[in-house]
């Protein structure tokens, strides 16, 4: 991991810990301002230090665990596509410990999906409403006999949510692989934030 996101990601754990920059220091045997260096990105820390690090703060900082680091941003952003939310969580939490970029990707992929799923949810009822709709039309005298206008326009019209979900879901998904492989910043549209 580079800085600044090495620098963030060690801030974020030290308080995750409730640790004070003087009691990293102590622990990684460094001075408080060597720690406040590489929150700050000023600095790329030792191999010795970075290993203190990480076993202080229970988090893989090695050069190793984000070599890979590409091919699972495609992956986690790549489930979102599906309007399940069990892949993105399975894949985040299984990753989130090895690199910042993963952590904080991840969490956007799962507010997306927490919101999709939502919206899912809604256009299901919508369509579980309908028949109700009919009903309801053919007791007022309206006429809902099959091939009638009123008819044809809420069959149609029916499973256009969850179309339109399944063609925003897969545009969200790919245009963000994309980003992160090119390492832009990812954006999903009318996400709401509930993982922090």
């Amino acid at each position: 991991m580079n800085q600044p996101d090495l620098g963030l990601k060690v801030a974020e754990l030290r308080q995750q810990k409730g640790l004070t920059q003087e009691q990293l220091a102590k622990l990684c045997e460094v001075t408080p301002r060597t720690i406040q260096r590489i929150e700050s990105g000023e600095v790329d820390p030792r191999a010795y230090t970075l290993n203190c690090l990480s076993t202080a703060l229970e988090f893989d900082f090695s050069e190793e665990t984000t070599a890979k680091e590409n091919l699972w941003l495609a992956l986690l952003h790549l489930s979102s596509i599906i309007c399940i939310v069990i892949v993105p969580i399975l894949l985040w939490s299984w990753k989130k410990n090895q690199s910042y970029k993963i952590d904080k990707h991840g969490r956007q992929v799962l507010n997306f999906q927490i919101t999709m799923t939502l919206t899912l949810i809604a256009a299901l009822f919508l369509l579980m409403i309908v028949p109700v709709i009919l009903a309801f039309m053919q007791e007022a005298g309206i006429n809902t006999v099959e091939g009638s206008p009123m008819f044809l326009l809420l069959v149609m019209c029916t499973p256009m949510p969850l179309i339109l979900i399944g063609i925003f879901c897969t545009y969200q998904g790919v245009a963000n692989t994309m980003r992160a492989l090119l390492d832009k910043p990812i954006r999903y549209a009318l996400s709401i934030p509930f993982v922090k």
